[in-house]
């Protein structure tokens, strides 16, 4: 991903917590005829003290995206999106000033590389679910669990399903969310946004006083 110094996300936990944020990801891994893509919800998780962290998930066992992963794993792309937004030069009080403007885009993103690996055994599916469903759930007043469910019915479950490990060995998150435009396009942009009935529009807008604030 290309990420200019000034979009790019140094704090560590900060692209970590994005991720948690916005957990459903786009794999791809190369396959035999060109890229092959999955789409999977991914849960950040530490085993241990001076663990690699990695990325836990699975697909349905029919989905021939895990066919496609020898047995020793392969290398692997995990793309997180967060809001995006089309910037129209019409937002900018510099237009009328001097007209050297163009759209753009807003948006936020992180992209995990690692290697990915398949666990095929239904007898070893249960973590795999499990931490999935801790995370989403957490915060409810009542989360559910799995062991909520009849356990022959989540025995058929993990039947149709394969976990894929992800073990990080980068993550990069960008933020372009008008950084570097003069104060007066980037003030009216977030107001303009704020005041918008897109709820994308509106998530930018809080980006964009948060980096205000950083300031």
């Amino acid at each position: 991903m290309y990420v200019p110094p000034a979009y790019r996300v140094e704090d560590d936990a900060e692209a970590w917590d994005f991720v948690r944020a916005h957990p459903f990801a786009t794999l791809a891994i190369n396959g035999q005829d060109g890229p092959v893509l999955a789409y999977a919800p991914l849960v950040v998780h530490v085993s241990g003290p001076n663990q690699p962290v990695e990325l836990i998930g699975h697909v349905a066992r029919a989905n021939p995206f895990h066919t496609t992963i020898a047995e020793e794993g392969c290398a692997c792309v995990a793309i997180f999106r967060g809001p995006d937004a089309y910037v129209s030069p019409s937002l900018y009080p510099s237009k009328q000033a001097h007209g050297k403007v163009v759209p753009t885009w807003s948006y936020l993103a992180a992209e995990a590389r690692g290697h990915m690996s398949i666990v095929r055994d239904p007898a070893l599916m249960r973590p795999f679910i499990q931490l999935g469903t801790d995370h989403m759930e957490a915060g409810r007043d009542r989360p559910w669990r799995v062991d909520d469910a009849p356990a022959d019915f989540v025995a058929s479950m993990e039947r149709g399903i394969v976990g894929i490990r992800l073990v990080v060995a980068t993550l990069t998150a960008k933020r372009k969310i008008s950084q570097g435009k003069p104060e007066a396009d980037y003030v009216s942009v977030q107001s303009a946004f704020a005041a918008s009935d897109h709820t994308s529009h509106q998530q930018i807008a809080l980006e964009m006083q948060k980096e205000s604030q950083k300031h």
